[in-house]
């Protein structure tokens, strides 16, 4: 992989449009709170997708709302090569590919195209700064090859004819007026010149299956199925069964039952509402107690197979750090 780097000359400041900027929250809010780094990647391509290309006051911004360090969020942006870290043409930049299978269905022409129609090297512009190119790797659609990709739209089943025709309505403004996929009569990746399989014509299916003479299939005698007894419907726990564990008056400060691997913030809610609001409770949960929990919960035996009791009794007797020495790890 080639090294990258950010171009030398760089604008000022950098800012989200007001749209960006409500996109971007979108996206920072799909993560918990601390995990907000999770939403680099978005936040780089809404900076890209507003300004061309990825600059360095983009990438401190996004450190910045992330609280990320500057380092972190440089290593993303220039180890991801979708991201461009220089100037590309403001109305398309041509991202040809030039894979196996492009290249045998003749990549090789449309980058002859571009360095003649745009220029000769990649990730320059013309001279009107308005067209760029670049050779890249797979992109996906290998049984419609060649194909290109402009913005987020890919173009295949390409000439150098039809590529140039398509640059050239970008380079007009009329870049939304053209159908991206397949540029030939074919749907998707369907067959050219339309399906061979489960016609209504037998020649067509399956190497002139009519053309061959078929087995006698022999006659099958029906068998009415034998009757099977359902499985008993287990019973719904009773509120008012002897097995039900003691509930308790809700405490000034409950304990946090979520740090019980297993319970959620839904479960916790259950639990709360049969009166459970301490590990200790927990911790003292005999074999019919847990039984009953988990009818009610309707778990099939997860309160076993979690160990939600020696959790709690780890958490009842030291809180985390005695959790951490019991299980070798923080709780959730």
């Amino acid at each position: 992989m080639s090294v990258r780097r950010l171009a030398e000359e760089q604008p000022d400041t950098f800012a989200y449009s007001r749209a960006m900027g409500a996109e971007a929250k979108k996206w920072i809010a799909k993560y918990p709170k601390g995990r907000q780094a999770s939403a680099v990647i978005p936040l780089l391509m809404l900076a890209q997708e507003q300004e061309g290309w990825v600059t360095r006051p983009a990438i401190e911004k996004v450190a910045a709302m992330l609280d990320m360090p500057l380092i972190r969020v440089l290593e993303v942006a220039t180890f991801y090569t979708q991201f461009q870290l220089a100037p590309v043409g403001t109305k398309a930049h041509v991202q040809v590919c030039g894979t196996t299978p492009c290249m045998l269905r003749g990549s090789e022409a449309l980058i002859e195209l571009c360095k003649k129609r745009i220029h000769p090297e990649p990730f320059h512009t013309n001279e009107a700064g308005t067209l760029s190119w670049e050779e890249v790797e797979c992109q996906g659609a290998c049984v419609n090859a060649p194909m290109v990709m402009i913005f987020k739209d890919t173009y295949e089943d390409l000439t150098p004819e039809r590529l140039e025709e398509i640059i050239d309505a970008f380079e007009s403004g009329k870049g939304n007026t053209l159908k991206p996929g397949p540029q030939i009569d074919r749907i998707y990746s369907a067959p050219v010149g339309g399906p061979t399989t489960l016609t209504s014509d037998p020649t067509k299916a399956n190497g002139n299956a009519a053309a061959r003479p078929r087995a006698k299939t022999p006659a099958i005698t029906a068998v009415a199925p034998k009757k099977t007894a359902k499985p008993a419907a287990t019973p719904i726990a009773s509120l008012d069964d002897k097995n039900r564990p003691a509930a308790v008056e809700k405490p000034a400060r409950p304990d946090d039952l979520k740090l019980v691997s297993g319970v959620g913030p839904k479960i916790e809610g259950i639990l709360h509402e049969l009166g459970i609001f301490t590990y200790a409770q927990i911790a003292r949960w005999k074999k019919d107690e847990r039984e009953w929990v988990d009818n009610y919960l309707k778990f099939k035996g997860r309160i076993e197979r979690e160990d939600w009791v020696r959790q709690a009794k780890a958490l009842a007797k030291g809180g985390e750090a005695e959790y951490v020495k019991v299980f070798g790890k923080k709780p959730r």
